[in-house]
Parts: structure tokens; C-alpha cells; sequence
């Protein structure tokens, strides 16, 4: 692997690392190279300032999506979810693994590992996703039937089955939990619309093997924890 790669994590872009290099700030095994295309191993010792530096490909964030901003890594109009992350994470170009409809809330991962993506977001998979949807009615048993079976949108598709589960009624309004294996557009909205129902507000809060992290407020995020990651791994296996 080339040097400028190695430590590509450490600045903003390829030409900013090369400076870096090129000014003799970095040393391979003791040595100050200045040569960006050199070829480094992680048997290297290489070190920034004093400071070893340890390669990272991939990075894996679970973020808490406010409403309002987009999820997409660019949007001439509107705020995207990666431009509320820092410097040093967008270091790594992470992209939304699927999308939340930009009134949607909750639970969006975001990678720059093309191939989990892909996984995660095979139709083949079925990856579970499960969302808290406040609609302004109730659904009656059986319409919760017919939800739960599958439902014909307005395109003609019929959904795959899904699980509805009520967690506050009244007269006129409830809160349920929602869970789907796919993602088609609006998929939850256009679900409730042919029961008549709106969907009032929408929150995701579970995502293949991960789920919300409560402490995590609005526009907050973290990376995934090593016991995260191989749960979620395992799920692509």
C-alpha cells in the first residue's frame, strides 16, 4: 500500500497528506520518508510527529437523524446527514447505508464500506427495520391483517409482510411499531394511505442487528462499538 494512502485518514485530502509527507513529517520505521508513493505494510512502524499511526479502511457510524436534512452526501438545497459529522470523519467519505425520507427521524448508518452496504441493502437479505409511527386513526384488527400480509400501494406493488404492533391507542390517533424487510419510497407512509390513515411522525429505531442508541439526542452520533460491528457483520455472512 502507498504511504499517502496509509495515512490518508490524517488530513483532508490526498494532496494535503503528500504535503505533509513531503515536509518530512512522517517517518517508516525510524527513517523520515518523504516519498508519498512509497509502499508501507502494517508491519511498518510509521508515525506522525511522534505518534504511530494505525491504518483504518472503514469506519461505521450510527447516527440519530433529525428531521430536516437530507440523507445523501450532497444536496445543492438542503443540509445532509454528513454534514453534521467533524472533519476526521469525513475524512473516511462515509455514505448512507439506504435512506430516511427527510421528515424521518431515527437510526441511519453511515459507512464508506461499499460491500456491507451493499449487503445490508440486498432485497434478497430481508434486513429487518423497525419504526415507532405515530398515524392520526387506529387500524382495526382487520386492517392490521391486511397490513401485516401485505400491502398493494398505489403502483401496484405488494409489500412483503410486515409486523404491526400497537403501543398507544385513542379515539383518533396511535402510536405502533413497525417493522419491514424492505425499503421501498415512502414505504410506510403509502402502506398506512391505503388504510386511510397519515402518518403524523416517523422514527426508525432498529436496523438489522442495531438498535438506537437512546443516549444519542437528535443530529448526535457515534461510531459503532467492536460488539456492534460483529453482530452486524454476522447478519451479511
Amino acid at each position: 500500500m502507498r504511504l499517502d494512502k496509509f495515512t490518508a485518514h490524517l488530513a483532508d485530502s490526498r494532496k494535503e497528506i503528500r504535503k505533509i509527507i513531503s515536509d518530512g513529517l512522517i517517518s517508516v520505521n525510524g527513517k523520515t520518508v518523504k516519498n508519498a508513493g512509497l509502499a508501507v505494510t502494517d508491519n511498518d512502524i510509521i508515525e506522525f510527529r511522534g505518534e504511530r499511526v494505525i491504518y483504518r479502511e472503514f469506519i461505521y457510524i450510527m447516527m440519530n437523524k433529525p428531521a430536516g436534512v437530507v440523507s445523501a452526501t450532497f444536496d445543492p438545497r438542503q443540509k445532509t446527514v454528513i454534514d453534521l459529522l467533524p472533519k476526521e470523519m469525513k475524512r473516511f467519505e462515509p455514505f448512507p447505508v439506504g435512506r430516511l425520507d427527510i421528515d424521518t427521524e431515527g437510526l441511519l448508518l453511515l459507512t464508506n464500506d461499499g460491500q456491507a452496504a451493499h449487503r445490508l441493502l440486498s432485497p434478497k437479505r430481508k434486513v429487518p427495520k423497525k419504526y415507532i409511527a405515530h398515524i392520526d386513526g387506529v387500524m382495526t384488527e382487520e386492517e392490521t391483517e391486511r397490513f401485516e400480509s401485505g400491502v398493494v400501494l398505489d403502483d401496484g406493488y405488494k409489500t412483503l409482510p410486515a409486523k404491526l404492533c400497537p403501543v398507544q391507542t385513542c379515539e383518533d390517533e396511535a402510536i405502533y411499531e413497525v417493522t419491514i424487510s424492505e425499503g421501498k419510497f415512502h414505504q410506510i407512509k403509502r402502506m398506512f394511505a391505503e388504510f386511510g390513515k397519515k402518518v403524523l411522525y416517523l422514527k426508525r429505531v432498529e436496523f438489522a442487528s442495531l438498535s438506537l442508541d437512546k443516549s444519542l439526542k437528535n443530529g448526535e452520533f457515534r461510531e459503532l462499538s467492536s460488539e456492534e460491528t460483529t453482530k452486524l457483520f454476522k447478519i451479511m455472512q
